[in-house]
């Protein structure tokens, strides 16, 4: 009866998993597709973004599998299950979902520090015609080598910086590395791993604070303040023609007795008569936009897009209240920066904690619920990326537009999403502390009530006995290192503070044209500003 029983929730999260892992895949097909440039479209790269974002997702999904395999070796009351009563078994099941995070985190490392960055320098050598395949393959090479050598130093300070001193300081050198090769095997790679994959989730950090934050404001605001008007911006780009033809046409009068233009109205006649080629150009779009069935179709469901931009920006709110509250919980109950802000439970009322933990012993909806909100970051980060572009410091790189993504854009566009769905693991936990590290799992507590003993149930924290409670791997991939922890605790408080920022820029910036991105005065990649 144990093993059926175990054997039938076992079945049920790994089925729902399996549904969600199509789901992704279906979404990373459609999602790159959607910006892939219909003339610039190679294979490689294509299924290389789609992998790459597929990845990301998958690993974000264990994360409620995790909480509910722990969850559920237990019964309200307390007590284990029959199935996991035995110590054994219960790591067993945990161990499944450690090979797991393994296996997905290894294809990570091998994305972002091998696999990504080849096929990206690998298209960029192909814009030389005088290059062969050969050689192209190459200099690809030759420059994946310096992100391989990040990775393995970033392997080895993880595996050999031990998390605890050696028994004795009076050991030989030979001891000392005897000790650490013995740490590095006793883990199985386990500090090497997180550690290399921690330093991409602060990557991914600063990724989520520049964009995401900034989409979190964005999409909501464009969705209620909707587009300008067709007919107006029509009129409005032919008055604009009608001025820079006027102003050309005056600049041309000038040499009509045979004299030559000077260098400052010859400079100006160019960017004059480039201006010209973008409003032409902007002029037909928009006769097309006029005439286009979406935009007509748009225009009618107006007000199911001031709705859900409404609840987009409740949802946010919700999410900066809830990042707030656990920031301010940590800051007030925790040791302080030396033990990485962590605390083991909830001291303040958390209410996305709290609703996790009331739909989490119905597992679909904890699970539907994880989903959305990494959907959810996914969608914003996309929107505050389409609307600030790919910027290396003060230099654009790319631009984010449906249709006309070149390859080299669209693995930098992975990349980064792949980084900010690995941080969102960490957000997920600063959103509901108490639900990641331990689910709904309860523990039984012996009260003493005068020659009897009375048994009551508490939820699992710091306090309970180690054997009562089971941890999820998820929080000691997070927490190997308590450096990282001070840094995420900080980011927070900059990602509150982005979100802010961004939600008054969003709110003083008028209506998006309706054709935003169509029509651009440059393409904005990097060649153009190296050509410069």
């Amino acid at each position: 009866m144990a093993a059926q029983s175990f054997l039938s929730e076992s079945v049920l999260g790994w089925s729902i998993f399996s549904i969600v892992l199509l789901a992704i895949l279906a979404f990373c097909w459609i999602y790159i597709r959607k910006f892939q440039s219909r003339q610039e479209s190679e294979v490689v790269s294509t299924i290389t973004a789609i992998c790459a974002l597929a990845i990301a997702l998958i690993t974000s999904a264990l994360l409620p599998v995790d909480i509910f395999l722990v969850s559920f070796m237990k019964h309200p009351n307390g007590t284990y299950k029959e199935w996991a009563a035995n110590n054994e078994t219960r790591e067993q099941i945990e161990n499944t979902v450690l090979h797991g995070y393994y296996t997905l985190y290894s294809i990570i490392l091998f994305c972002v520090f091998l696999w990504i960055p080849f096929v990206y320098f690998y298209y960029e050598e192909q814009d030389d015609d005088n290059m062969n395949k050969c050689s192209q393959v190459k200099n690809a090479l030759k420059y994946t080598v310096g992100f391989a050598i990040v990775c393995v130093v970033l392997l080895l300070i993880g595996a050999f910086v031990p998390l605890e001193a050696p028994p004795s300081q009076n050991s030989t050198q030979w001891e000392k590395v005897q000790y650490l090769f013995e740490e590095l095997g006793s883990s199985h790679g386990l500090p090497a791993l997180a550690f290399s994959i921690s330093s991409l989730t602060l990557i991914g950090m600063l990724a989520v604070i520049t964009y995401t934050a900034y989409g979190m404001s964005v999409m909501p605001l464009n969705l209620i303040k909707g587009t300008r008007s067709v007919m107006y911006e029509r009129l409005e780009n032919t008055e604009d023609i009608d001025d820079v033809e006027h102003q050309i046409e005056r600049l041309k009068s000038k040499c009509q007795d045979g004299r030559p233009l000077s260098s400052r109205d010859r400079h100006n006649l160019q960017e004059l008569e480039s201006k010209l080629q973008v409003l032409q150009r902007r002029g037909r779009h928009l006769e097309i936009a006029e005439r286009n069935c979406c935009t007509k179709v748009g225009s009618a469901l107006r007000p199911i897009k001031i709705l859900l931009g409404i609840v987009f920006i409740l949802v946010a709110l919700l999410f900066i209240i809830a990042l707030f509250i656990s920031n301010l919980d940590k800051a007030l109950h925790s040791a302080g920066i030396s033990s990485g802000f962590i605390i083991f439970g909830t001291n303040l009322t958390n209410p996305l904690n709290e609703l996790l933990l009331v739909l989490q012993p119905v597992f679909p909806l904890d699970y539907i619920l994880i989903t959305v909100i990494t959907m959810y970051f996914v969608f914003t980060s996309m929107a505050g990326i389409r609307n600030m572009g790919i910027w290396f410091f003060w230099i654009r790189l790319y631009k984010i537009r449906p249709k006309r993504t070149r390859p080299q854009a669209l693995l930098f566009l992975c990349m980064i999403l792949l980084l900010i769905v690995l941080h969102t693991s960490y957000m997920i936990y600063s959103l509901a502390p108490q639900y990641v590290m331990y689910g709904s799992q309860k523990y039984l507590v012996q009260i003493p009530s005068g020659n009897t003993t009375t048994d009551t149930t508490r939820t699992c924290d710091a306090d309970a006995p180690e054997d009562q409670c089971t941890m999820t791997r998820t929080y000691l991939f997070l927490h190997k290192f308590w450096f990282f922890s001070t840094i995420y605790y900080f980011g927070n408080w900059a990602f509150i503070g982005a979100f802010l920022i961004g939600l008054v820029v969003s709110c003083c910036r008028g209506k998006k044209s309706v054709i935003e991105g169509e029509v651009e005065a440059d393409d904005s990649d990097i060649r153009s500003i190296l050509g410069n």
